[in-house]
């Protein structure tokens, strides 16, 4: 009954028929295959976390004024997960193409369950850890703001930090979901066509330079600032890697190629958008530790002696949002017009994004107060220079 009614719940978002497992009630077998799956993946990249190799970087100061020493070992992961996915279809006869064709709603709950039974564990590790200094939200409905939000700031197994850790199966996941519809186009179509090349290199290339990018995640708000909750564990473990995807169903699925300039024109958004994306990411996580180091081989201007108005971030005011949106709108190009799902992601982040650079810009206000309003003076533009 269950697995019926969420058969027809999840029919809503399908992909393409063919490759949809919802016609019919999910077996029970599959469910099961896939939770030991998932299982497998999370326990295995949390052991590989703690014994792999990689730098021991300081975090930023929290509220609390403490800073905590991470080990950044994501690139030693994401190697290695290359070195076992290219020996087992070499070596073996891998084939990721079930992934998507049999097993990805039953994935996708067994994502979901392991979300909610990690989220369970935090609340009550947490509540054990903090003892008489864990003061729950008020209200009938703090429980659930405490188990959304979660009670613990930095949790921690043996080396590994959880939060940090929740990106590996987040986007190592994505990675394999990805590639299981290269390996279900070739495997049907015989060949690879350009979008879908497209699709893999973008999504490989914005993967690799986020680890090779890693110390940076250490300036990001969710890392210093947020609890450890059910919001991020289901955004890591199932949201991301499971809805990012989607374009890759519609991609597999197409056996005439796009044209050579739409082509070409979908390379001309997304690298340049790639570039601004890192590239501001990486001038304020750097700013962060170093204020005179240069920018674009200058020094470092500054308003107030306080707020960068340098590089990208003396373009724009949040420049990387608008740069990220431009990666988004391109994975999703790449399935061309046969369906909106593709652009449901790059929509949302619109929004979001959108609605993010508002609110940071009314809190910058209140912190800053009359320096704020000096430095929009002088980085008149918030996303879109010359429109918004």
């Amino acid at each position: 009954m269950f697995t019926q009614t969420l058969s027809s719940s999840l029919a809503l978002v399908a992909p393409p028929e063919h490759l949809s497992t919802l016609a019919s009630p999910l077996p029970a077998g599959d469910l099961a295959i896939a939770l030991l799956g998932v299982l497998g993946f999370f326990f295995g990249l949390l052991l590989l976390s703690n014994v792999l190799p990689g730098r021991a970087v300081k975090g930023f100061r929290q509220a609390d004024g403490t800073r905590k020493t991470y080990l950044l070992n994501g690139m030693s992961l994401w190697v290695l997960t290359h070195i076992i996915v290219i020996t087992g279809t070499l070596r073996f006869g891998l084939s990721l193409s079930p992934l998507l064709t049999r097993y990805f709603w039953p994935l996708f709950i067994g994502a979901n369950l392991l979300a909610l039974a990690w989220t369970l564990q935090l609340y009550l590790r947490g509540r054990a850890r903090l003892g008489s200094r864990f003061e729950p939200s008020p209200g009938p409905l703090g429980l659930v703001r405490d188990l959304w939000m979660g009670v613990e700031l930095n949790p921690t197994w043996r080396r590994v930090d959880l939060k940090l850790f929740a990106y590996q199966p987040s986007l190592i996941g994505l990675w394999l979901l990805v590639l299981a519809s290269a390996y279900h186009q070739h495997e049907t179509l015989g060949y690879l066509t350009p979008q879908m090349i497209l699709f893999q290199a973008f999504w490989w290339l914005y993967l690799t330079t986020h680890y090779r990018a890693e110390p940076g995640l250490l300036s990001m708000w969710d890392i210093i600032a947020e609890r450890f909750g059910f919001m991020l564990v289901w955004g890591d473990l199932a949201f991301v890697p499971f809805f990012y995807s989607v374009a890759g169903w519609y991609i597999a699925t197409q056996p005439a190629s796009l044209s050579t300039p739409a082509l070409v024109g979908l390379a001309l958004l997304f690298a340049p958008s790639l570039w601004i994306f890192r590239g501001a990411n990486a001038q304020k996580h750097g700013f962060k530790l170093d204020r005179d180091a240069p920018i674009w081989g200058r020094p470092p201007r500054l308003v107030g002696g306080r707020l960068l108005a340098s590089g990208f971030w003396g373009i724009g005011r949040k420049l990387n949002y608008t740069g990220e949106l431009g990666v988004y709108f391109a994975i999703a190009l790449c399935s061309g017009f046969v369906s909106p799902w593709p652009y449901a992601v790059p929509v949302w982040l619109l929004c979001l994004l959108t609605h993010r650079a508002w609110r940071d810009d009314l809190r910058c206000r209140e912190k800053y107060g009359p320096l704020w309003e000096e430095y929009c003076e002088r980085v008149r533009f918030r996303m879109i220079p010359f429109l918004y």
